[in-house]
């Protein structure tokens, strides 16, 4: 066998460090599989850009984001899983064992599991792509201290841009929400809260067209349109916000699994907790196959049942009713 820096046989490696990825190497290593998790290029995943998380079970008062991952990261450290800050830049699913590239090396695995999240939609413009850096950014949990006392504006009405929003109106001056329908989408107790803070007003019916100023380098506004007058008008802020959703991160093995038409993996089951793909030995959990629930608590679960489903699959045990073919064997396991 060669040497584990050069590639050693795993029998499961995760690919993705966030909620769903290290509760997966935590449950894995307690169960004697010693995981290896690839964090890639968002370790943490999303709660990395979030303040108080008040609906994690276990913190009345809240934690933060940053903080809980942490602690989730090293209580999985604690009980064996191997974590390394790298991020996999291929993934072959053709044969068993599979074969990751990560850090200039090629790892092999007997199973996965998929973890990779997902990541911020963008509004496709040319000037937002110049500007992000330069008063255009994706995260206020990050960038919101650059703007304090200023005017800035968030584009969505989900529960991300509400919180996004209600974050900024305790640094700037102003914050104006940007919604292209004629109401909120987000949960009502944030939609409340919207509502209820006067730092923040809502612009109905209208879509960023496009943002000022890239020749001097800064936000300086942006062009909006009304989706229902098609009237144009602009907007001086100093700062944009893009919260309009997320993208799953499965772009590195599109065309191997099965995915849905929003290129979320498709898992098979019969409930929530499915976590096995098309192709045996392969598991997904997470964000990455979660286009409904996105959050933590339920991030977390299917992480824990993706690895109980390896610990039964590297054991020969049936899927129950899930009709898979080809679950394996112990001896298939090897191969």
């Amino acid at each position: 066998m060669e040497a584990r820096s050069e590639g050693e046989l795993y029998r499961l490696v995760i690919i993705g460090g966030g909620p769903a990825g290290y509760t997966a190497a935590l449950y894995a290593a307690r169960a004697g599989l010693h995981p290896l998790l690839l964090e890639g290029d968002e370790p943490g995943g999303q709660l990395m850009q979030t303040t108080t998380v008040e609906n994690f079970p276990g913190f009345p008062d809240g934690v933060q984001g940053p903080e809980l991952m942490q602690r989730w990261r090293e209580q999985a450290q604690h009980f064996g899983a191997e974590i390394r800050a790298e991020t996999a830049t291929r993934i072959d699913l053709s044969q068993r064992p599979f074969r990751i590239e990560a850090g200039g090396r090629e790892i092999a695995a007997e199973t996965l599991i998929l973890a990779m999240g997902a990541s911020a939609r963008r509004l496709g413009l040319e000037a937002e792509k110049r500007l992000t850096g330069r008063g255009v950014s994706t995260c206020a949990t990050c960038d919101g201290f650059f703007f304090r006392g200023k005017r800035v504006a968030v584009v969505g009405g989900g529960d991300s841009a509400c919180e996004e929003a209600l974050y900024l109106a305790k640094l700037a001056e102003s914050v104006t929400l940007i919604h292209r329908r004629s109401e909120l989408r987000a949960s009502r107790i944030l939609q409340e809260r919207v509502r209820a803070e006067p730092k923040i007003n809502i612009n109905w019916n209208a879509v960023v067209e496009d943002i000022y100023d890239v020749a001097a380098g800064k936000v300086t506004g942006v062009a909006l349109r009304d989706t229902v007058t098609g009237e144009r008008r602009e907007l001086s802020i100093d700062g944009l916000f893009v919260a309009i959703g997320h993208v799953p991160n499965t772009a590195l093995v599109k065309g191997q699994l099965e995915l849905d038409e929003h290129g979320y993996i498709r898992v098979k089951g019969t409930g929530p907790g499915a976590t096995a793909t098309s192709i045996p030995g392969v598991f997904a959990a997470g964000d990455v196959q979660d286009p409904f629930y996105r959050q933590a608590v339920t991030a977390a679960a299917s992480g824990c049942q993706a690895a109980m489903d390896v610990e039964r699959f590297l054991e020969g045990s049936s899927f129950h009713d899930w009709g898979l073919a080809g679950t394996g064997s112990a001896a298939d396991a090897q191969r």
